[in-house]
């Protein structure tokens, strides 16, 4: 899929103080358009640019995260992949793909129109989906050799499960070949979405229309795309940039029930796969445990958050020289 051009930069209709700007790609049938974010207050003049990619049910909502990296000097960018929050529309299905390179075209374009308004050093933050996402194109992507360094937070290496379970998805997976678009709702909060939403256990607010607490239908082509791009992950990857693998120290898994330190632990994925499949990843790899945190290591309580920004800006400045963190 080829990238076609940008267009301007206008308002953010989710977040004040951001704006945004369409990525079309791709040709007729097989176009889609992701989102482009750039803080507004992003400095004049800087060596050090971040480019945020979520994870699976998410888009861009950690406004926090942006201040922080502006406060310490670095321009913020972030990406609603397609079919994804602010780039979700009606003729797509949302959240789906039929296989993970379906966002290369997109993230290529998000480079290419970042590196043409900064300079200095680009370093991807990204989470979870985004995570595997990102190390397959930080492994073989058309733009690979303008990212720097590659900050993963809690990546999705493979699916919680292990055993008969762990084999009953890969086959359900393997049924994605012939039934792409069979799927199945979900029709209850997940309880990962009740430990960060404000409404229910959580502190944030975000756009519920467009990040479900019950999360969208999953689709067997999905969970298909997702199999293969672990697998490939699985097999050792090459990735020339200097990657740093972040995620909490325990996981939990709630076997359908409400758990208080679902508030303290990864309740969403097994971070026993980011120890194993971590060092895989390329040739410098660190990987740092964070005590008390949650999936998204950035939603976690105040204290926990401001120990990971240490650790990630600590690690930035190997990469991309000194910094002024305020963490």
């Amino acid at each position: 899929m080829q990238a076609v051009k940008t267009e301007q930069w206008t308002a953010d209709t989710e977040l004040t103080d951001f704006e945004v700007m369409p990525l079309k790609v791709g040709q007729e049938d097989l176009a889609h358009t992701a989102t482009l974010i750039r803080a507004s207050n992003n400095p004049k003049s800087t060596t050090h640019t971040i480019l945020y990619v979520h994870g699976m049910t998410d888009y861009f909502f950690q406004e926090h995260l942006a201040h922080a990296f502006v406060e310490a000097g670095f321009a913020f960018y972030a990406i609603d992949l397609h079919g994804f929050g602010r780039s979700i529309t009606a003729n797509e299905r949302p959240n789906y793909c039929d296989t993970v390179d379906e966002y290369f075209a997109e993230i290529d374009l998000a480079i290419n129109t970042i590196k043409a308004e900064t300079s200095g050093t680009l370093t991807i933050n990204a989470h979870s989906t985004g995570g595997l996402i990102l190390s397959l194109y930080a492994h073989r992507g058309l733009e690979r050799e303008q990212i720097d360094g590659l900050c993963l937070n809690s990546p999705f290496f493979e699916f919680p499960a292990d055993g008969i379970e762990l084999l009953g998805i890969k086959l359900v997976a393997w049924l994605g070949r012939i039934f792409p678009h069979a799927s199945y709702p979900r029709s209850k909060p997940s309880l990962y979405a009740q430990s960060i939403y404000k409404g229910y256990r959580g502190e944030w607010d975000y756009n519920l229309t467009i990040k479900p607490a019950q999360g969208f239908p999953l689709y067997l082509g999905w969970l298909n795309a997702i199999v293969a791009g672990q697998r490939e992950l699985q097999a050792g990857l090459n990735i020339q940039c200097p990657v740093l693998v972040m995620h909490s120290a325990q996981s939990i898994r709630g076997l359908g029930r409400w758990r208080d330190d679902m508030l303290s632990t990864d309740a969403v994925l097994n971070v026993e796969h980011m120890r194993r499949f971590g060092p895989g990843l390329g040739q410098t790899v660190s990987l740092i445990e964070i005590e008390g945190g949650m999936h998204d290591l950035i939603l976690s309580s105040p204290p926990v958050r401001a120990a990971v920004l240490a650790q990630m800006f600590a690690w930035l400045g190997q990469i991309a020289g000194p910094v002024n963190s305020r963490a």
